[in-house]
């Protein structure tokens, strides 16, 4: 009985482990995804905003903030008109959204 006990506190503590492990890494997804237009830094560059010191990314819920990652902003739809090209949509999956929103709230805090 001892032994199963034991054995099953040890399969419960690497499994949260392991599921840690496989978390959705923000920077990574960032730089993948998010670097080429918004600046490795989260700077902004001549193809869209800055998120360091962005009001919109202090305060915006993480709802909004994943709305424009899934579903981008085209068009009318575009937050900064003075940026040629608009936010497109991306594939990403939940946890990874979650992760990348994380981030950006990270860079605009700087």
């Amino acid at each position: 009985m001892k032994k199963t006990i034991i054995g099953s506190m040890a399969l419960s503590i690497a499994l949260s482990i392991s599921g840690a492990a496989f978390a959705a890494d923000g920077p990574a997804v960032y730089k993948a995804k998010c670097a080429a237009c918004h600046g490795a830094d989260g700077q902004g560059t001549a193809m869209a905003p800055a998120f360091k010191g962005s009001e919109y990314m202090k305060t915006a819920k993480d709802a909004e903030i994943a709305d424009v990652i899934t579903k981008g902003r085209e068009g009318a739809a575009k937050k900064y008109k003075q940026f040629a090209i608009g936010m497109p949509k991306q594939a990403l999956a939940e946890d990874e959204v979650k992760a990348v929103t994380d981030h950006l709230r990270t860079l605009a805090a700087k």
